[in-house]
């Protein structure tokens, strides 16, 4: 004979009830009878269940709620988890939940906190409570009243600016959910681009990041109050500015312009920046990029190249500017245009030849970019393979050990690369003689 329910109740039971819940959905009604009885541990179990349930228990709404007002304050914080629990279901509830916010139990606060962003019904009782946790003196019911509002979302609008003054609390867990809260809100609404354009000089760089990431969620409608962030004497939230701009990804010829003028900021990541910015655009940017190129200085011109690098093979119509480039003065600028050759012209003879040539440069540290570039090209870089072969008898080692890993990879078998490289397995240098090895390996291999 099975136990009675009540039995099962009182001594915690919780499988077992649950178990015959399953079986027999009508025992519902027999668990909703017994949070009357005289019986704490009945009554506290009862509640319990019933949460568990979730929506299934709606039919016992309003006998929970009933409870929140139990001079037992573990009864009431558990109906306060139980009304959580039945999510939107509870939004009657919501008034009376709100009530008591200002509880002496601290427990009590932070699973009202919690419940009201499970129900995630934005009335103006939910939010004024809400509002008030954020100030709680317990550091738990503030981390849970900003994940709630978080949890409510778009329509939590009207709490933003008191999420925004929870980024100044002494807790940096409370700063945090409270950031995340903001992004979670802001992604959803345009109401919140203001108070987020403020949080671009936030002190906080967790903060800063929250903000970024939601502000380039929304998309083209923050971009005109992004950019104007660009023009801020904070070179911070210039910065945070740029990142949001290049996080959107977007080829708005406004968001383009904007980030090209900004390359010749006066403060170093700033600038940085901005050319990343452009990378991540893509190969919209680059006629940009090119026109800003002519008036930068030396550290800016590498910069700018380095960033066309960064498009990869989208950037190929920049091919012909990058060799002109290789032609420079300069030894880092042409040893950045060899490495660019190599991330842009996987399809292009004009950049092999271009690498070809560069593989005479002055410079060892060109030539040996230049032998990777040719190696990362791969198999359309064969017409290269004399020069790297004569590449193989360099006075650097360096330059020895990429011309033969870039002959392994490209992949052409012929007298004269198997013989230009079993002339450096006994090389002075280990790692030379180890990659010519390992490219003789390959091209050997039946």
């Amino acid at each position: 004979m099975s136990a009675p329910l009540e039995k099962l109740l009182r001594d915690a039971r919780i499988d077992l009830v649950l178990s015959r819940i399953e079986t027999d959905p009508s025992v519902i009604d027999d668990v909703i009878k017994f949070i009357d009885s005289e019986i704490r541990s009945i009554r506290f179990n009862s509640i319990l269940i019933l949460g568990e349930l979730g929506k299934k228990s709606s039919s016992a709404l309003s006998k929970i709620t009933e409870c929140l007002e139990d001079d037992d304050w573990s009864i009431c914080r558990e109906a306060v988890r139980s009304l959580g629990k039945l999510g939107n279901l509870a939004e009657n509830a919501t008034f009376k939940l709100s009530r008591l916010i200002n509880n002496e139990e601290d427990s009590i606060r932070k699973e009202i906190a919690i419940s009201l962003g499970k129900i995630g019904i934005a009335g103006d009782d939910t939010l004024s409570a809400l509002k008030t946790a954020l100030k709680d003196k317990n550091e738990e019911v503030r981390i849970e009243a900003a994940n709630a509002l978080g949890n409510i979302g778009s329509t939590a609008h009207p709490a933003i600016s008191n999420l925004m003054n929870s980024l100044k609390d002494a807790s940096w867990s409370v700063r945090t959910a409270s950031a995340r809260a903001i992004s979670k809100i802001g992604e959803g609404t345009i109401t919140a681009i203001p108070t987020l354009i403020n949080a671009l000089e936030d002190d906080d760089w967790r903060v800063r990041y929250r903000v970024v990431n939601t502000l380039s969620k929304i998309g083209t409608e923050a971009v005109p109050h992004v950019i104007d962030v660009l023009k801020h004497k904070n070179p911070i939230a210039r910065k945070e500015a740029v990142e949001c701009l290049g996080e959107m990804k977007l080829n708005d010829p406004s968001i383009i312009d904007s980030l090209g003028e900004i390359l010749s900021d006066k403060v170093e990541y700033v600038r940085g920046k901005a050319a990343d910015a452009l990378r991540s655009i893509g190969k919209d940017a680059i006629p940009t990029l090119i026109r800003i190129y002519e008036s930068a200085k030396t550290e800016m011109k590498i910069v700018i190249i380095s960033a066309i690098g960064g498009i990869g093979i989208e950037a190929e119509e920049a091919i012909p500017f990058i060799i002109e480039v290789q032609n420079h003065k300069k030894k880092l600028i042409r040893l950045e245009a060899a490495r660019t050759l190599g991330n842009i012209g996987k399809t292009s003879e004009k950049a092999v030849m271009a690498l070809q040539k560069a593989l005479n440069d002055p410079k060892k540290i060109v030539r040996r970019v230049a032998a990777i570039s040719l190696g990362k090209i791969g198999t359309n870089a064969s017409i290269a393979v004399p020069a790297l072969i004569n590449a193989l008898n360099d006075k650097n080692p360096d330059v020895r050990w990429r011309a033969s890993e870039a002959l392994g990879i490209i992949g052409v078998s012929n007298d004269d690369v198997l013989a230009g490289l079993n002339n450096l397995v006994h090389d002075e240098c280990d790692y030379v003689c180890e990659s010519a090895i390992n490219a003789l390996d390959g091209l050997t291999e039946e």
